[in-house]
């Protein structure tokens, strides 16, 4: 019973911790962002001059004249410039409709540490720290957090059966993160767009988490048709499927500060770089995902997971289109007639005409952050089977 309290009063002191955070960070970034927010589909017309804050460039009047303040070069100026990497080489968009965003456009040049509560990477950090702190203080940690007690009611309902609590995971799952994606209209409109990025997040993270780690640690039950697992060619093969995959799976690094709502999440037409090739490529990326591990371990809660993971995608399709038609109407129609959702489709009816220096769309600083961050999660492997292990056997 002792135990109980202790851990009643752990949980609800975080949770109070954490609201306390959220509504200070609300507090201290509404005198920079919201305003911004409110002007933002101006900024480009009238404010781009004039929007200034204390780390970016400053005018100010020297004998009657304008001159620039000491404050006129910025951290980034002293980073040398490499084509490709701190800076994207355009493309030719001379046959695009022009209706469409340019995808994974970086300048280093512009980009800026900021103080706190400034649209920067400072900022940003912060974001993200506050985020998956609370994951982890609210969700992953068992003596503070619930990610434990709902895989263990999922069991308890399931009678034990891995398969059926996959199942329960693949519906759970979707519905909450489609569903808030769906609502998303609505609830900024209620709480704001920064506000509902974090609703729509913390869930998804915390799922997420969930559900990976019961997969890992259980990728093996049921029926084991065949495992390839140690083959040295089937594991580069499925390597290599699974690299190009994440390439495919996060257009999200388009926009990184939109997803950690430091700046005003918006719904992006894209018109270049992988779009060219398919228009839902985390659908795509989700496919070669799952076709990789599943090739590797060939369980039938595997196969059960994948099938799960891919559906939930491919009606994410339809929801994108639909979502994507709300809010650009005719120009997405426009962009639709011009891509596929099956690879290259769209190329091979001629309805898409890649330029003829088409790898500079891809050859950008958020794809190589991917390709690092894959490589990266590849080491990771054995800490996260090990992590499974711990949660499966400890409840930790």
């Amino acid at each position: 019973m002792t135990s109980v309290i202790h851990r009643l009063i752990c949980r609800t002191a975080a949770v109070v911790g954490f609201l306390v955070a959220i509504i200070s960070s609300v507090d201290s970034f509404s005198a920079s962002i919201v305003p911004w927010s409110r002007s933002v589909q101006h900024q480009h017309q009238h404010h781009q001059h004039q929007h200034f804050s204390p780390t970016r460039r400053r005018n100010v009047h020297v004998n009657g004249s304008l001159a620039m303040s000491s404050s006129d070069e910025s951290s980034s100026s002293s980073i040398p410039e490499i084509p490709f990497l701190t800076k994207s080489v355009l493309s030719d968009r001379s046959r695009d409709l022009g209706v469409g965003e340019d995808s994974g456009i970086f300048d280093i040049a512009n980009e800026e540490w900021g103080a706190l509560g400034e649209r920067g990477w400072l900022t940003f950090s912060a974001a993200v720290g506050t985020i998956l702190t609370a994951v982890a203080v609210l969700w992953v940690y068992a003596p503070t957090g619930y990610a434990d007690d709902f895989t263990a009611f999922l069991e308890h309902v399931a009678g034990g059966n891995s398969h059926i609590v996959t199942l329960i995971y693949g519906i759970v799952f979707p519905v909450m993160h489609s569903g808030l994606a769906s609502l998303r209209p609505l609830g900024e409109k209620i709480v704001g767009a920064r506000t509902w990025r974090v609703i729509f997040a913390f869930p998804s993270l915390c799922l997420s988490y969930s559900w990976i780690t019961y997969f890992i640690a259980h990728a093996h039950d049921g029926l084991v048709f065949y495992d390839l697992s140690h083959i040295g060619w089937a594991h580069a093969l499925a390597w290599v499927v699974n690299f190009t995959s994440f390439l495919f799976l996060y257009p999200t690094v388009f926009n990184l500060k939109e997803v950690a709502a430091v700046e005003v999440p918006k719904i992006h037409l894209w018109e270049t770089g992988v779009i060219r090739i398919t228009r839902h490529p985390q659908f795509i990326g989700q496919v070669m995902w799952s076709a990789g591990h599943l090739a590797m371990v060939g369980s039938s809660f595997s196969a059960l997971t994948m099938a799960l993971l891919v559906g939930h995608h491919y009606f994410s399709c339809w929801n994108g289109d639909r979502r994507l038609f709300d809010e650009h109407g005719e120009d997405f129609l426009k962009i639709k007639e011009r891509t596929s959702i099956i690879p290259f489709k769209a190329i091979v009816e001629g309805r898409q005409e890649l330029p003829t220096d088409y790898y500079k769309e891809l050859l950008r600083a958020p794809y190589a952050l991917i390709a690092v961050g894959t490589v990266g999660a590849y080491f990771a492997h054995p800490y996260m089977q090990a992590g499974a292990a711990l949660v499966r056997n400890t409840g930790l």
